[in-house]
């Protein structure tokens, strides 16, 4: 409805606009502009680089750690979809032997302990949680891990844009051109598929195109709207 309604839209990358003009909205209310994701991301990288301590924090090295973010309630609410995800991460400790940094939500902890998941976490060796952290400490943590598993949309772009492998942890995804480019791939939540999604992902060369932009979309919305805003008054 609310595209049907709009005056301007604003698609992020091409597909978006395809599936636009799929429902019949007119084209030349349509601009592919980017993402402003990736103005975020290249604008606080730089700030990220110089003022985030994060890794000596924790004591990592580039490429040298993985990192996770899981927090959807699909996942952490749900036992066997948590065990299936704990499991994968035991394996991959197993397998590689380095660090595993886990920001986990305070609900997340919680639903571990409900769904009696502790000691399942506590024999993980390489696992470490850590309280959540600021966005410039985040990103410095994505751009620098060796591969980042997450059930989040936002970081499932990031990565994409800082060339950094990534697998998901869910059955599908809103951020369908991270798969077609290669930067992505769905793991879900089960321990297997998470090792060899993994594997497949860091035996990747990190060549893929990012489909975003380029790091200007708010500068090419504010001009598009200025235009029409003096159409309009013309």
């Amino acid at each position: 409805l609310a595209d049907h309604a709009s005056d301007l839209l604003f698609a992020p990358t091409e597909k978006s606009m395809n599936i636009l003009l799929g429902e019949d909205v007119e084209k030349e209310k349509v601009s592919v502009t980017g993402n402003t994701i990736v103005d975020s991301v290249i604008q606080n990288k730089e700030l990220a680089d110089r003022k985030s301590r994060i890794l000596k924090t924790l004591n990592l090295k580039k490429d040298e750690y993985f990192l996770v973010t899981a927090h959807r309630q699909e996942n952490v609410d749900d036992k066997e979809r948590l065990s299936g995800m704990l499991s994968g991460f035991e394996k991959l400790s197993d397998k590689y032997n380095i660090p595993i940094i886990y920001p986990i939500h305070p609900r997340t902890r919680k639903m571990i302990d409900k769904l009696g998941l502790g000691h399942v976490v506590e024999k993980i060796k390489n696992l470490k949680l850590i309280d959540p952290v600021g966005f410039l400490d985040f990103l410095q943590l994505e751009s620098n891990a060796k591969l980042v598993l997450t059930d989040s949309g936002g970081v499932q772009e990031e990565t994409c844009i800082l060339k950094v492998p990534c697998v998901t942890l869910r059955d599908n995804t809103e951020r369908p051109e991270t798969l077609e480019v290669g930067s992505n791939i769905l793991a879900g939540c089960d321990a297997e598929k998470i090792i060899e999604c993994a594997e497949i992902m860091l035996d990747k060369e990190r060549h893929w195109k990012n489909p975003f932009g380029d790091g200007t979309s708010g500068k090419r919305i504010v001009e598009i709207c200025e235009e029409d805003i003096e159409k309009a008054n013309n």
